[in-house]
């Protein structure tokens, strides 16, 4: 099972990091030691004082493929649900300083928190709306029909250089509001009104 994340996937949220919007899916990995289940405690690590909450839809890949047309991506999924991306700001801006790779600032172990999912017929064609709350106060709202790249986009892209197998999980980027969390913070995260996670950071 791997873990891929699309980043700079909502022009607005590219533009509050002050990052150029991409012409062409910009992704990285993050290994399955990075998923936190069943609303599980997220911990705060001790490498950083600056964690950040990246709310995101989640795509499950059903079948194995490898490169994938576009017209045929959505054949490869057949679930959406909600996750985490868990960033450490702080060694993220250190890295991209130096041109190094983001791995120790986005893939360290518990940075993935993944909710339920819903079956995509179940979900509005014309875009899903998803948020999260912090202690009952929503912090970040989205909509996927402001997705730069769709999901059948990001399917075909990737599979280009990765195979995709059943179970495969793709985090589809985060919209404008990140920010960051603090000891005893409640996450809840949700698609239209339901509620899919729910975890504490300890």
């Amino acid at each position: 099972m791997k873990i891929i994340c699309i980043g700079r996937n909502y022009a607005e949220h590219a533009k509050e990091l002050k990052n150029e919007v991409p012409k062409e899916p910009v992704f990285f990995m993050k290994p399955d030691t990075a998923l936190i289940i069943r609303n599980q405690p997220f911990f705060l690590p001790d490498f950083s004082t600056d964690i950040h909450h990246e709310v995101e839809l989640v795509i499950k890949i059903n079948r194995v493929g490898k490169n994938i047309e576009e017209r045929f991506a959505h054949k490869y999924y057949s679930e959406i649900g909600i996750g985490i991306d868990f960033t450490a700001r702080d060694l993220q801006t250190k890295c991209k300083e130096k041109g190094l790779p983001w791995e120790k600032a986005k893939a360290f172990d518990g940075s993935a928190p993944l909710g339920g999912f819903l079956q995509k017929e179940s979900l509005p064609k014309t875009g899903i709306l998803f948020h999260l709350e912090i202690n009952g106060k929503t912090v970040q709202t989205g909509n996927s029909k402001d997705l730069i790249f769709s999901f059948d986009k990001i399917i075909a892209y990737v599979s280009q250089f990765i195979t995709l197998k059943k179970g495969d999980l793709i985090y589809t980027g985060t919209p404008e509001g990140v920010g960051q969390v603090q000891t005893d913070d409640r996450l809840e995260a949700f698609i239209g009104e339901e509620k899919l996670l729910a975890f504490n950071v300890k």
